[in-house]
Parts: structure tokens; sequence; C-alpha cells
């Protein structure tokens, strides 16, 4: 081994513990990059084997009843390469377990053979038999809530008629990975479930003898997608079609595609927050090194090693340290990786996991990394290494002191002389201390911006279940029906009141855009379910015009005032000019809204309604659950107080896991800046501290010169921390917002003192460390040491 490379493991070995801190803030970045990507490309991966083994469509569309002649004609559209048609119905379920009545979306299944496309995968028991018409197979996670197996039995209400269902067996399909129900925000499985039924048996109960009001569409390669769904659209616009969609607008496959998203933006948001702290830690250390051994270097140099083999051999030393957390980061990411894969395989309930680790992401990772290391070393390596042996190998020339302003300061508020020596170090040194607020600066940044996701998760529930939901109950009828039926909704059990809310499919242009969303109406004195602007106030739903979406809008650039197209897709069927009268803020989806006696006169019939909201009384709760399950028109309902307990609990439970993740990255931060900075202080200033002991100086006085500059560094980051924290929550919240989820920025002072509190104790346990070295300082030998 030669000597340059014995001195690189002594010196590795000496600052051991500055070095494994600054691996361990370079591996977080290196592990948050791997395990973003990684788990990206797994489910990825796993998702496209699930769609491509079971056929899982390109393009959906619902209808009213279209017949089965109608197949031929769209299978010689264009692009299509398989055609498949079903009738599929939301329906109630009368489920032992529950007092409540649960819902179940009912599809058919081909009578003879297997489906063409969206292939269930039957994991236990068989598809039902076509020969009997109460049997059916259920989703694998509806079962399992309510502990069903292959022949039990159950209670469904099929188009107004109380039927006993058998389960012949359960599946799982690629078309409903993340089941929701209606209105609904996150799964349900107790109360949410798919069945699977006979062709015949659920035509007969629905009579759709002969026809269907569901199809999917495969396409060729190559296909315009936009082309067909065209194409599709006029072919079943004469039989009440609703909008055909790809998969983009297909519910279980945007909600999964957004989860893919919001992991990209993980992977492209934190990292480069760990390398830039980690350039300038490398920068701290390896100069202050540097400068120690300045004679050395001279040394060196006077005996023949060249310049480039001295900034080598510094270089080298700064790779090391990379090159350890490089090992840390990849062995972390890839096991968090494969962890939080399986949590999703089980969460999206993938029948199994392709797990297989982005190799790009470790070489993009590595290089970077090591690129970061070098970055911060060649400033520090160069400044000194270029100079000439005799210059080198002379003391450095002694910094000039001069009273300045912090002097005149502190003599104005006669300070202590310690606390003098903390300020005339600070404003000595700049550089220095700017890096030490920096990195605590960037530390409280990451505690605020993954602390904010409890604010924006608190004000999207605030938005969707209390300011803007305020019903107990709604009840989802299973066709239209004039307003009428809100007296009788108001004669069941408990009900104090019932408002009427309907929700159609349109078709909405403006300029090259184009997207099928659906629009709801509602009565102007509603107080149930009310519209909220862009800052969250309630405001009345707009007399004329639409109210769009201020993402959509943003996304389009709408704005208030100007015309868009508007294609209702159902009869009439006519497309009307309408203003922008309005921007709302939702949280979930994105749907346009609109006064419902503006939708009668513009659809030109009587006013209708497809969904009622009640406000109920709770102790009657029992009594109306009885009622629902035995009225006809009622083909689904919500319970909006299970909905809410459900999706805090939920909620809550992965946020606390992502906060623990954030607060062990924002403490290793912390830890990895203030614990350097408090030992280049103690070896810089070893000398002048054991004088002030010499002096008569207290232990307790020479501790609070080396940890109160850190300690006065630290507060001082805290407010820029606050600043960078918030500007970081809102390119997260962005980076987290998709087409089904629009995250708010809001950050609160809680948020703000959580982290504070975090990032200090971390700080001072830090410099609590570097205090018990002082301790042990021999004050001979620091003495001697060399000015």
């Amino acid at each position: 081994m030669r000597a340059l490379d014995r001195k690189l493991l002594r010196d590795l070995w000496r600052i051991r513990a500055q070095a494994l801190a600054i691996a361990l803030v370079l591996a977080c970045g290196v592990a948050v990059l791997v395990l973003g990507t990684g788990t990206q490309s797994t489910l990825t991966e796993t998702r496209d084997a699930w769609y491509e083994r079971n056929r899982f469509a390109d393009v959906f569309a619902r209808a009213t009843r279209a017949p089965r002649a109608l197949l031929d004609a769209i299978a010689e559209i264009d692009g299509v390469a398989q055609v498949e048609a079903r009738i599929a119905r939301l329906v109630v379920l009368d489920m032992p377990a529950l007092a409540e009545p649960a819902m179940g979306w009912v599809i058919s299944v081909p009578d003879a053979g297997d489906p063409v496309l969206n292939q269930p995968l039957v994991r236990r028991g068989t598809l039902p038999d076509p020969h009997r018409d109460d049997a059916v197979a259920v989703s694998e996670p509806f079962a399992e809530a309510h502990g069903l197996r292959p022949g039990d039995g159950f209670d469904a209400v099929l188009n107004g008629t109380l039927r006993r269902l058998t389960v012949s067996g359960t599946v799982l399909s690629p078309e409903f990975i993340y089941t929701m129900g209606p209105g609904t925000m996150i799964p349900d499985d107790l109360r949410f479930g798919v069945l699977w039924m006979g062709q015949a048996a659920l035509a007969a109960a629905f009579d759709m003898d002969g026809a269907f009001d569901d199809v999917a569409l495969r396409l060729t390669p190559g296909a315009r997608e936009a082309a067909v769904i065209a194409a599709l659209d006029h072919l079943l616009a004469p039989y009440g079609g609703q909008g055909a969609h790809g998969r983009d607008r297909q519910l279980s496959h945007g909600f999964l595609d957004s989860e893919l998203q919001q992991l990209g933006a993980i992977a492209l948001i934190l990292p480069p927050v760990f390398f830039v702290v980690t350039a300038f830690l490398v920068n701290m250390v390896l100069g202050r090194l540097i400068a120690l051994e300045r004679l050395q270097i001279g040394l060196l140099k006077a005996v023949g090693y060249s310049t480039g083999a001295v900034a080598a051999h510094y270089l080298k030393l700064a790779l090391a340290i990379g090159g350890c957390g490089v090992a840390i980061g990849w062995l972390a990411g890839a096991w968090l990786a494969a962890g939080m894969a399986g949590l999703y395989a089980d969460f999206f309930r993938f029948p199994y996991l392709v797990y297989r680790p982005e190799p790009v992401a470790f070489a993009v990772s590595g290089g970077l990394a090591l690129a970061t290391v070098v970055a911060g070393a060649l400033r520090a390596v160069w400044r000194t290494v270029r100079l000439a042996p005799a210059v080198a190998m002379s003391p450095p020339a002694p910094p000039r002191y001069a009273r300045g302003l912090a002097d005149r300061v502190a003599a104005v508020v006669r300070l202590r002389q310690t606390s003098m020596m903390i300020l005339r170090s600070v404003t000595r040194y700049p550089g220095r201390a700017a890096v030490t607020v920096f990195g605590v600066m960037a530390a409280t940044a990451i505690m605020v911006a993954s602390l904010f996701t409890f604010d924006a998760m608190d004000a999207m529930m605030e938005d969707f279940f209390y300011t803007a939901n305020r019903a107990q109950v709604t009840l989802m009828l299973s066709e239209a029906r004039g307003d009428g039926v809100l007296l009788e909704a108001a004669r069941l059990p408990g009900v104090l009141r019932a408002e009427g809310h309907a929700s159609v499919p349109i078709r909405l242009r403006h300029g090259p855009h184009d997207r099928t969303l659906r629009l709801e109406a509602q009565a102007a004195d509603a107080t149930l379910i009310r519209v909220l602007d862009r800052d969250g106030r309630v405001v009345p739903v707009p007399p004329r015009g639409i109210a769009l979406p201020a993402t959509l809008a943003q996304a389009w650039d709408i704005a208030p005032g100007d015309l868009v197209a508007v294609e209702f897709l159902v009869p009439p069927r006519e497309t009307h000019l309408l203003p922008v009268t309005a921007l709302t803020r939702q949280s979930m989806g994105q749907d346009a809204h609109m006064d419902a006696d503006a939708l009668s006169v513009l659809l030109r019939q009587a006013p209708q309604v497809n969904r009622i909201d009640l406000l109920i009384d709770t102790e009657a709760l029992g009594d109306l659950h009885a009622a629902v399950k035995a009225t006809p028109a009622v083909a689904g309902v919500m319970l909006w107080d299970d909905t809410r307990a459900r999706f805090r609990s939920e909620i809550q439970a992965n946020l606390w896991t992502m906060v623990a993740i954030y607060a062990t990255l924002g403490t290793l931060v912390t830890v990895g800046v203030v614990y350097n900075a408090a030992r280049i202080q103690l070896s810089e200033r070893a000398h002048e501290l054991a004088s002030l002991r010499v002096l008569g100086f207290s232990r307790a006085d020479v501790a609070w010169v080396l940890m109160g500059e850190v300690l006065l560094l630290t507060l001082l980051a805290l407010p820029l921390g606050w600043v960078a924290g918030y500007g970081f929550a809102a390119a997260t919240a962005a980076g987290l917002s998709t087409e089904f989820v629009s995250i708010p920025l809001v950050v609160t002072r809680a948020t703000y003192g959580a982290a504070t509190v975090v990032v200090g104790v971390a700080a001072v346990a830090s410099v609590v460390l570097v205090r018990r070295q002082l301790d042990r300082v021999d004050m001979v030998s620091a003495l001697k040491a060399r000015e």
C-alpha cells in the first residue's frame, strides 16, 4: 500500500464520526431516490403485467340501453381489436355483519366462456354457474372483510327485488385495483364490493335481454384513441351513451397512476436537498482537515509529490466518504423499496409482485452522490494544494482583528466576554456560519414539508366532509326521477331534511382541450351540499353559467367570463356555449357545478334528481336502514359518518409512517450539520478554550463558547427554515396533486412548532455529544498546539 493510501485510511479513522455523519446525510438522498424510482418501477411493471395477462381494456363507455346488435358496428371501428359488452348496475346489499346497507357494483360475465376483456382472476371457487340465477363471484377484499367463502350467502336488492345470492368464488380484477364506491375518497371493503353474475341471470333481473349498458374495448397497436372514442360516442349516442373515455379517466387506473406520479415527484423533490447539504458538509470538514495538514502538504510537495497527486489524495478521501454513503443509501433504498412495493401491492390487491429494482436509479443516484462529494471537496482541495512547498510549510498569516460593528453592539449591550467571543466568531467567519445555517434550515424545511401533509389532509377533510358536504346519508337512485321523490324521502324514518341533486355526464370543450366529466346541479337554497370558492369559502351556486374547478381552469387557461362548450350527454344531447361564472375548490375529482333550475331550462325538462342528501335523527338510524333496504328506487347508500371515520384512520396511519421517515431524515441532516460544525469548532479553538480554563473560566463558561455559537446559528436558521419549508411544502403539494386529488397548501403554526422542536432537540443532542468530548480535552496538549 502506498504511503498516501495509508495516510488516507488514518485520516478516515481520525474523522470517522464526522465522515459517518456526512455519509448518512448523503445516504438519505440516495435512499430516497432509489426508494421512489424503485417502488415506482416495481409497481409499473406489476401493473403492466397484470393488465396484459388479464386483458385490461383501453376504452370504456356507459349507455342507458344499447342493443347487442350494435356490437358488430363497434367491432368494425378502425383500431378496435376486441369488444366486451356487459350489464353493470349499482345495487344495495344486505350483509349479515352490517346493520346499515352496503353497496355493490354487479357486472355480467358471459354464460359461455370467460370474459374477453377485464378478465377476473379466480382466487377461490369458480366464476358463477350460468345455469344458476343466484350465483355470484365477489371481489376478494369484500369477501375477506365479511368472511365470505364459496357457498355462503347474502341478500341483495336487484331492480327493486330482494334476492338471496350465493357466493361461487372470490376474484381479483385488473379493472378494480383501487375499488372505490360512488362518492367516496378511499376504498371501503366492508361497505362496497364488486360482484360478477351470469349474463342471462343479470339481464333477467334488470330487463336487459338482448341489450347492454356497459362496453369495453381493446385497441390495436398504434390505434388513435381519440378517433375510436369519437366513433364509439357516435354509435352509442342514440342509446343514452354517457361519453366514452380512455384508461386515464377510468377510476381505478387513474388513482393508481396518481400514486405512481406522486412517487416520481418524491424522487424528484427530496434528493437534491440532501445532496446540496452533503456538498456543504464535505467542503466544511475537508477544508478544516486540509488547513490542519497544511504543513504535511508542504512536506509532501517538497519530497516530490506532485500537486495532482496531493489533490487526488484528498479527493479520494471525499470519494471514500461518498462511497460509504452510496453503499448505505443503496442498501437502505433497495430494502425500503421492496417493503414499500409490498405495502402498495397489498393495498392495491395485486395478485403478484414483479419486483425489478431499477438499475438506472442505482447508477444515477450513485453518480450524483459521488459528483456531490467531489464538488464539495474541489474548492477546499484546490485552495491549499496549489500553494508552493515553502508557502505551505509556513504558518498561515494570522487573521487581522479589528473592532467591527459586532464589537460595538456587544459593548453597548454589555455582553459577557464569552458571549462576545461567540459573536466575533460568527461575524469573522461568515462562510462557515452560513454552511451551518443552511444545513439547519434544510433540515427544518424537510420537517415542515413532511408535517404539512397532516394540515393538508385536515383541510381536505374539512372541505370535503364538513364545509362542502354536511349530509349524513346520501341515497343514490337507480334512475333519475322528478323532484317529487324528495317528499317520499322526507317521509323515511328519522329524516329531518332532504335535498335533491342531479348529476349528469357532459363533455367540456375549450380551445384544444376536451374532457368528459360530471355536472352537479343543485337548488340555490341547498344547505347540505355546498360549493366552495378558491379560498374555501361557501358560495351560492351561480344562477347562470357554469362553475368549474380552479385546477381545471388553470390547466386550460380559463378565466371567469370565458365561454366553454358544454355537450350534454343526456337527452336531448345538445351543445351549449356557457359562460364560466365561478371557479371552485375541490379536493377530490373535478366536477362542474350548475344551478338546478338553469339545468332544467337547458335540458327542456322538469327538474329531476338522481341523488338525495339527507339530514337525519341518528336515534332513528336503524329504522332508516331497514326502510332503505326495502325501497326499490334506491340503488346505493352512502353513510358519511362512517366514511369520515374510515378516511381519517386510513390517512393518519399512512401519514404517521411517512412522517416518521421524514423525521428521521430531518434529524440525520440536523445531526450531520450541527455535529460537524461543533467538532470543527472544537478542533479549531482547542487552544483558545484551554486558555480560558487556565485563566479561571469554569467548564460551563468554556462549554458555552463552544455550544453557544452553534445554538445561535441554529436559532438564526429556524425562521429561514420555516420560509424554505413553506416553499418546499408548496412544491410538494404541486408535485403530489393530480387530476383526481388536489393537495391544498396549508401549513399551521403547530407544524412550524413541531418542526422546530424536532430540529432543536437534534441540534442540542449533537452539541451535547461534542461538549462531552470537550471535557476530555487535555489542556496541556491543547496549550502546546500550534496556533
